[in-house]
């Protein structure tokens, strides 16, 4: 199995995260973004829309979008499962991750910051409060759900568990740490979000999320 990765790619590092938690052995493979070597047609033959991450399997079949990776994986590896077996629940796990994956990512990835950048010519002020004000609107809204009130046990959620949706990791965390990585790096205000910032901290007190991380990638330096 190999794994298509550029160190700072928040997709990719939610498949490592994945890859690490269920212990799948697994090859990654660099591809420089910075070097547009995504762009390449022997790339392009693997992943046509020129993104990372891909997934080539054992079979030699080649899967693309994290999106689609990680429910292959939770499927085709039922240890250490991310969705909750309850549908409620997996419900409200899928609802949080799809405002990470389709309302805050896509609109601060790198090729929608240089269409900014060159396309429109904004500068690298405004860029930077487009990138913080996406994360905000999402991180506002995320956080207010960590904090809502569980009916079926009259309790805080968030406060009385150690992950994002209880005593284990789930989709939500392998999708949240990333984007708090990237909220980080792009000098977001984190104290807003008291919640998201302990189950941060939580994960990457776990081997699978320390190993995953991009300064923790061979390829960091590039």
């Amino acid at each position: 199995m190999k794994l298509f990765s550029y160190f700072r790619s928040s997709a990719a590092y939610r498949v490592r995260i994945a890859l690490n938690l269920k212990k799948i052995e697994h090859e990654l493979v660099y591809v420089n973004l910075l070097k547009s070597e995504q762009l390449t047609d022997e790339y392009k033959a693997l992943q046509p829309q020129g993104l990372v991450p891909c997934l080539q399997i054992d079979s030699g079949e080649v899967l693309t979008q994290s999106g689609a990776i990680l429910a292959y994986i939770d499927g085709q590896y039922p240890q250490y499962p991310l969705m909750p077996n309850n549908l409620l629940a997996a419900v409200n796990v899928r609802s949080i991750v799809d405002m990470i994956a389709c309302d805050i990512h896509p609109l601060n990835n790198l090729r929608v910051l240089k269409y900014l950048s060159k396309a429109l010519t904004v500068d690298e002020r405004h860029k930077q409060e487009w990138y913080r004000h996406w994360i905000q609107e999402g991180f506002t809204a995320i956080e207010a759900l960590l904090n809502k009130e569980d009916k079926s046990c009259g309790r805080h959620t968030s406060s009385n568990n150690v992950y994002a949706m209880g005593e284990t990791v789930t989709m939500v965390d392998v999708y949240l740490v990333p984007q708090v990585y990237n909220a980080l790096r792009f000098e977001v205000d984190m104290q807003p979000y008291p919640n998201i910032m302990r189950i941060y901290e939580a994960c990457n007190m776990l081997d699978a999320f320390v190993q995953a991380a991009p300064q923790n990638q061979p390829d960091c330096t590039i």
